[in-house]
């Protein structure tokens, strides 16, 4: 595999202007490879101030502006990174090992997507009318028709703290609806890759958007993120990430009230009825290794398949598991490239040797393949066993599957609950009526019955410790808003 040229940067944006990182600079690496990316800014916590400081005074300002006149900044930036794309897609895949099919379609085109998404008038959204009351005269006011409005305003500053497994499209999920709504945000990418973020920012200023409206801060530790937190001109928090960190971030933003906005982990099942279409069903519990290496929080990571299917389901997945070409990413013929470091890959191979421990068995996987030295690849796993495994219990975000039998309707359910998260479930039944009974009592935000397809406009979050909030569509901008109540008399 040829190694891009190093993308070496240095400087964040604060105010509009760029400036070196006070604490230099410091390596990303190619988690296919283990060759060198480039170099990445490091902020401090002063810088983190600073880009905070630089919102709060830009934020009132871009709140006046029109919103015709926010859409078509929001537009000019969705082209823009569509003219980039070619540029910024091998970029995209050299720091977070995506594959050229993953990156191509999900990673660059979907961020483009979000920002044309958002440019949206959006009036609809953020005015609202009520109905009119009749009310008597009390010794408070004389009687009337009341009328009234919602009228939402924006947060104010709005720090987006995103992960790593799609740092492009994350960011745009959360920076795009925040300005259109009126918001000025602080752009802090995860560390392991964060060069594509940096060139979305590059754009977002080129295109013109004002000085401070959108401000970049990048760190190789919790310093940076920490300070966005602590910081009286930050009004609100997006997070998406780790539960553990969610809750230090929920904790520590209390003190100052900051509405928050946490996309946090997942363990979703994919309950499989014994009418199922099993090669449906096959395909979307198969997505945790074909997509993104299972480096998503809404993979159906917990197979929960009727006992009359289980022979059958295991037999396909294993069968499709040695139909996976992993490696090299760049290769258009590759399904399964590495995860995102040797730290993640560790992680995920002590999960799997906890398996056996736990009366579970590994069927297939749960090694490093043998003909890639180099990298960091976890070869497709399978493991049975029940629902009490730490691994059908814990967030691993690699390419691992636990396949756990039920007898009837009630027990798949209450295996599928039986998590402290609730982000994305899925059912699989050729009965329409038993299918949604069920998806309706499954605790998760988003269940999906008999696809793995996404409603981009449609609300998105979790249940329990899988966070807090929901964006997606309309929602994604009330979700930086504050609803203010306004009233008369006619």
């Amino acid at each position: 595999m040829a190694e891009n040229k190093s993308r070496d940067e240095h400087q964040l944006l604060i105010g509009g202007k760029w400036v070196d990182a006070s604490d230099g600079t410091y390596e990303i690496i190619n988690p296919a490879t283990e060759g060198l990316v480039g170099q990445a800014p490091n902020a401090s916590a002063a810088d983190a101030h600073a880009a905070a400081a630089a919102a709060k005074e830009a934020q009132p300002g871009w709140a006046a502006w029109s919103v015709e006149d926010r859409g078509a900044l929001m537009r000019d930036a969705a082209a823009a990174i569509r003219d980039k794309a070619p540029e910024l897609l091998p970029l995209v895949i050299a720091e977070t090992g995506a594959t050229a099919t993953v990156g191509s379609r999900m990673q660059v085109p979907v961020a483009a997507d979000r920002f044309e998404r958002y440019a949206r008038d959006p009036r609809q959204v953020l005015q609202t009318p009520l109905l009119p009351q009749s009310a008597q005269a009390t010794p408070l006011a004389p009687g009337g028709i009341i009328g009234g409005m919602i009228n939402r305003q924006p947060a104010g500053v709005v720090a987006c703290i995103t992960s790593y497994n799609f740092p492009m499209v994350n960011m745009a999920g959360k920076v795009a609806p925040a300005l259109a709504a009126g918001n000025t945000v602080v752009v802090k990418p995860a560390p392991q890759d964060p060069l594509a973020v940096v060139e979305l920012v590059r754009i977002l200023h080129e295109v013109g958007f004002p000085p401070g409206v959108v401000n970049l801060v990048n760190g190789n530790g919790p310093a940076a993120s920490a300070a966005l937190v602590d910081s009286d001109d930050v009004d609100s928090v997006s997070f998406t990430g780790s539960t553990q960190v969610g809750i230090t971030i929920a904790e520590k933003a209390a003190r100052t009230m900051k509405r928050l906005l946490l996309e946090l982990g997942g363990k979703g099942a994919c309950v499989v009825f014994d009418d199922a279409d099993v090669k449906a069903a096959i395909g979307c519990i198969g997505s945790t290794w074909t997509f993104h290496s299972g480096q998503i929080c809404t993979a159906p990571t917990r197979a929960v398949v009727h006992r009359s299917l289980f022979d059958q389901v295991r037999d396909g997945l294993v069968q499709m598991a040695g139909h996976l070409k992993v490696g090299d990413p760049t290769d258009t013929a590759t399904i399964i490239g590495p995860v995102i470091s040797a730290a993640q890959r560790g992680r995920i191979e002590a999960h799997i040797a906890t398996a056996s421990e736990d009366g579970g068995e590994v069927i297939i996987g749960g090694e490093r393949p043998a003909d890639l030295p180099k990298g960091y690849y976890v070869a497709p796993t399978l493991i049975t066993g029940d629902n009490s495994m730490r691994v059908a219990r814990e967030e691993i975000f690699g390419p691992v599957i636990t396949l756990i039998p039920f007898d009837d309707e009630d027990e798949g359910i209450a295996i599928a609950n039986d998590t402290e998260f609730g982000l994305y479930d899925y059912v699989f039944s050729k009965d329409g009526a038993r299918a949604l009974r069920v998806a309706k009592r499954l605790q998760a935000g988003h269940v999906g019955i008999n696809t793995a397809q996404r409603n981009h406009d449609a609300p998105f979050g979790g249940f329990k410790m899988s966070g807090v909030g929901r964006d997606g569509g309309d929602f994604g901008i009330l979700a930086y808003t504050e609803p203010q109540a306004l009233i008369w008399t006619t």
